[in-house]
């Protein structure tokens, strides 16, 4: 098995210009691999172009900054309750920020935020929306760099779902948008929340698909500590624990923040760059083609709230294993992704899930020792 590089995809670095950095496609025998999630991704792109769409996404990594041996925050005094966009405690990593804002800036990427987020010391770095496959391929490079900058000022980067039990977790959201040529096929200026009957469909495929996508957008067993998490110290957690959606609340899983777009905010930092949006696009595209309904928009705060939710509303898994199981189960995702994709899939994070459960943690010693 060969990685063929894919020259478009090349990125000299800005830190390091003797280096440069490639996406690669894995090839077998001449052919693509059918279970690599870039190839994935590609025929996904190819399926929604022989239907006349061309999706664009946005994506929001949040991250830590830790010490070195990841075991603390790297700033002991950003210790706040609800820290976010506070001031003092970004010009504290001022120096990590701009150097990666620098090297998005001279890569051409259009920062436009940086900010503090909502748990001590994590941060938010975001920059402009394009063609998915871009995308996925500059989030993969984000990571790598934000991790090789951090290292350089003698910290660590994480992008880990939950890495601290009391703070908000690392989320990937993700902004979603369908195109044909110059024309968002998602905006409808004459509708209250500024979206198209496409952008409805398209709605309804990921709420009617959601729980088995889980384990791909929240793929290890960290996750779940995100997802279904009490509140934190901050008061709120910022991720979903339900399938619905809204208009510009972000207590939802989907939110619809002005026209033409919608985000998604199931994922988090851990979810393959590729197979994220090829899941999506999979959902989506199912619900434009089956005319799925998304319901009615829930304008509740779903943490305050929730028993103010239909009955009907569903849940997301509690954990990897359920998760794995709903996705093995699903007819679409087979049918879209591809057997080989998926059973690579499970495979592989069945290992995983049967590696954590072989482990003993401090808390079944704590509460079993004297059963």
């Amino acid at each position: 098995m060969l990685a063929i590089p894919d020259p478009e995809s090349l990125i000299q670095l800005p830190w390091k210009p003797e280096v440069g950095w490639l996406a690669g496609d894995p090839v077998m025998n001449g052919k693509p691999v059918d279970q690599a999630p870039r190839n994935a991704l590609k025929r996904m792109l190819e399926k929604a172009e022989n239907a006349g769409y061309t999706m664009k996404t946005g994506v929001e990594c949040e991250y830590f900054l830790v010490s070195a041996d990841g075991e603390a925050l790297s700033d002991l005094t950003d210790t706040q309750s609800k820290p976010c966009y506070d001031q003092s405690a970004l010009m504290r990593r001022y120096d990590v920020v701009k150097e990666i804002c620098d090297c998005m800036l001279e890569l051409g990427w259009g920062p436009y935020q940086n900010d503090h987020e909502d748990a001590n010391g994590q941060f938010e770095m975001n920059w402009g929306f394009d063609d998915a496959l871009k995308t996925a391929d500059r989030m993969v490079f984000f990571k790598y760099m934000v991790k090789a900058i951090a290292e350089k000022h003698g910290l660590r980067a994480t992008f880990m779902p939950k890495p601290f039990s009391h703070l908000t977790g690392n989320g990937c959201h993700m902004h979603i948008s369908m195109w044909q040529g110059d024309k968002n096929v998602f905006e409808n200026e004459d509708d209250a929340m500024g979206l198209s009957g496409d952008a409805y469909h398209f709605i309804g495929g990921m709420i009617e698909h959601a729980d088995a996508m889980c384990s791909i957008t929240n793929p290890t067993v960290n996750s779940y500590k995100r997802i279904n998490a009490p509140a934190t110290s901050s008061g709120a957690t910022w991720s979903p624990n339900t399938v619905t959606f809204a208009g510009n609340n972000r207590t939802h899983m989907i939110r619809v923040p002005g026209g033409g777009r919608f985000e998604f905010r199931l994922a988090d930092g851990a979810t393959n760059a590729y197979l994220y949006p090829a899941a999506v696009l999979a959902a989506g595209l199912d619900g434009v083609a089956q005319k799925i309904d998304p319901g009615t928009p829930l304008d509740i705060d779903m943490y305050a709230e929730p028993h103010k939710a239909p009955s009907n509303v569903k849940k997301l898994p509690l954990n990897l294993l359920d998760a794995l199981r709903l996705t093995g189960a699903s007819a679409m995702l087979r049918r879209e992704l591809g057997d080989e994709l998926i059973d690579a899939y499970i495979k592989l994070k069945m290992k995983n899930w049967n590696e954590y459960a072989r482990e003993l943690t401090s808390w079944e010693r704590a509460n079993t020792l004297d059963c």
